[in-house]
């Protein structure tokens, strides 16, 4: 088996909410199995989770992640009576509903004067609840001077309420601060958008719920041709079962429209790049006096930037959950999803797949073992 040393490992977290804390998980299974990233990319919770872990050393990871999990869960500590079944769904229920109407410690808070009595284009009008409690934690929890200048790259996704574009803020090209991660996170009509160099920014979870295109885009830059290994965590599953009432459905269209069709972009890219290998292996064979030949140059200018797997971590939904799931912060549901994350690492890398794994020589592989 190869053991990554040669690869370049990054850590790619969808958004999600509440359903963030199996990203914590799967960080700590990962971080004992010493895959630790030298990369990390995320969106909304994603990137809150990114910070948490580029904006602190090794040994002190899991420490903030927990003290971030802790505090976001403290409104509801006592656990559930119930395991599963209606009435853990109750509970969920009641626990989001609860989040809801007074918030998250350390996160959020419903704002005093209601939307429609604020003066128009205000934060108060065009949001439910104030951030500001989010920037006190990364604040405390986050070394942005570590996160800045340490070797580990940090890239978050967010939206321009403006135009509608994309855009990526890295530390490889710019100062990251509370503000870019808190962007990322500003999902409508709940946050308000989040002013980075004077433009408003919201969740980037609103074009594209993960960063593993940016990923695969981005690597030459970073890497070169050095193999990556991607751990590429979801929070939201594609799959899923028939609904069978109103709140199922909400819930599955949810999880649809977040999954961010993962598995379609990583087939896609593997298309691509066989296209590409196979427009190299063909200049290669071609008569001389095609070099300079202008649909060639086009064929070929984007050569494969080096092998890619990917292993790819759902957290899948539980029967007792609802459409709410992604705001029920209650201390069980987090302990949770926190214990998920880590058995589906335990569980793909006990895996034989896993184990008899070799870096591939050129291409995308990917590993759904969980």
């Amino acid at each position: 088996m190869a053991d990554g040393a040669e690869e370049c490992c990054v850590l790619v977290l969808q958004g999600g909410g509440a359903l963030g804390a199996y990203q914590a998980g799967v960080y700590e299974a990962l971080a004992a199995a010493h895959h630790q990233p030298q990369w990390v990319a995320g969106i909304s919770i994603g990137a809150i989770n990114a910070a948490l872990i580029a904006g602190n050393p090794p040994e002190r990871r899991v420490e903030a992640l927990r003290t971030f999990w802790n505090r976001a869960s403290s409104r509801i500590p006592l656990p559930s009576p119930f395991a599963d079944g209606w009435g853990r769904r109750l509970f969920n229920e009641a626990s989001a509903a609860t989040v809801a109407m007074t918030g998250i410690p350390g996160f959020f808070t419903p704002r005093l004067c209601p939307p429609w009595a604020a003066l128009p284009g205000s934060p108060e009008s065009i949001s439910l609840y104030d951030t500001a409690p989010l920037r006190e934690s990364l604040l405390e929890l986050v070394d942005w001077n570590l996160l800045n200048t340490g070797p580990m790259r940090f890239s978050v996704g967010a939206v321009n309420v403006l135009t509608g574009n994309f855009v990526y803020f890295d530390n490889r090209d710019r100062w990251i601060g509370p503000e870019h991660v808190m962007a990322s996170g500003a999902l409508p009509p709940g946050f308000p958008p989040v002013l980075v160099d004077g433009e408003p920014y919201w969740d980037g979870g609103l074009v594209s719920n993960t960063p593993l295109q940016w990923v695969l885009d981005e690597r030459a830059g970073e890497t070169g041709a050095k193999p990556l290994l991607v751990f590429q965590v979801d929070l939201f599953s594609a799959r899923g079962t028939m609904p069978r009432s109103l709140a199922e459905a909400a819930e599955r269209e949810k999880d649809i429209r977040f999954s961010s069709r993962t598995r379609l972009n990583t087939d896609m890219q593997k298309r691509i790049e066989g296209l590409q290998a196979a427009a190299k292996r063909l200049a290669a064979r071609l008569p001389a006096g095609f070099e300079d030949d202008p649909d060639l140059a086009l064929l070929t200018a984007h050569a494969c930037e080096g092998p890619v797997t990917i292993m790819h971590l759902i957290n899948r939904p539980e029967d007792y959950e609802s459409h709410g799931k992604d705001y029920e912060f209650s201390r069980s549901t987090v302990q949770d999803h926190w214990r998920s994350g880590q058995g589906d690492v335990t569980r793909s890398l006990a895996s034989p797949r896993w184990k008899r794994r070799r870096i591939p020589a050129s291409g995308v592989v990917t590993l759904d073992l969980a």
